[in-house]
């Protein structure tokens, strides 16, 4: 069986609760935040990775940046391709896994938004995905990605809890292993009277272990961040947030 980022059954399951109306409504000030962040100028190329529907493709072709969004599932994508033509933007989406794209020299800026990294088992594949990206920067270029942070899921952990939102019941339980460097979920949807099950799990990283690994891929100097406005990554972090320079500093 594929693992379950690789069966478009589960994200076209979960597409109304990963991407319900406040998530889509919460991408413009997120790429608001984004651009400030990394002080982005009008005329840049954007990687978004692993777009999903488009929330901040879209968003980032809105404020007139050249985008790119690239994302396995092809019903997101084609959503996102429908919305674009709707509003006329410019945006090339591409099916394709986040392990097999590469465009070399193409990009001022990729992102990886919302802890859409870590989910292979082999850590390698973790570090080609980065390396890919490294490769497909331009040079001065950056890398953000953003996740929930092993240190921030440490503060905020709980083992179960349970949610309702558009006559849909959420069940999450949650397993820590590997001495916190995987979590195993187990998400159960109850929906017009039933019941599905998946297990989702993925690799938690802390700022240091995921800065050492932009590191070992070639990124010269990485910021972390608490969130994506800037705030520090301390105890009040609510994500980690990484944001990496492919040539700062090199001589």
């Amino acid at each position: 069986m594929d693992a379950w980022h690789e069966q478009d059954t589960f994200w076209m399951k979960w597409a109304p609760v990963l991407f319900h109306e406040r998530r889509w409504e919460k991408a413009q000030e997120e790429v608001a935040n984004i651009i400030s962040l990394l002080n982005i100028s009008p005329a840049a190329s954007v990687l978004d990775l692993c777009c999903g529907p488009g929330r901040h493709s879209l968003q980032l072709a809105r404020h007139g940046f050249s985008v790119t969004g690239v994302d396995r599932t092809k019903t997101y994508l084609e959503k996102a391709r429908k919305q674009a033509e709707i509003e006329g933007l410019e945006v090339e989406f591409t099916q394709e896994d986040m392990r097999g794209f590469c465009k070399p020299n193409t990009f001022d800026v990729a992102i990886n938004l919302f802890t859409s990294f870590g989910y292979f088992e082999d850590i390698n594949d973790d570090r080609k995905v980065i390396t890919n990206v490294y490769r497909s920067l331009k040079e001065k270029g950056v890398f953000l990605i953003d996740i929930l942070g092993k240190e921030v899921l440490a503060r905020i952990f709980r083992e179960r809890d349970w949610h309702e939102m558009n006559n849909i019941i959420v069940l999450e339980e949650r397993k820590v292993c590997r001495n916190w460097g995987w979590i195993e979920n187990r998400w159960i949807m109850i929906k017009d009277g039933k019941m599905e099950e998946y297990k989702i799990s993925h690799r938690l990283y802390s700022a240091t272990e995921l800065t050492a690994l932009l590191n070992d891929c070639g990124f010269s100097t990485i910021d972390v961040y608490g969130d994506l406005t800037g705030a520090p990554y301390d105890h009040t972090a609510t994500r980690l947030v990484l944001v990496a320079h492919k040539g700062k500093g090199e001589t």
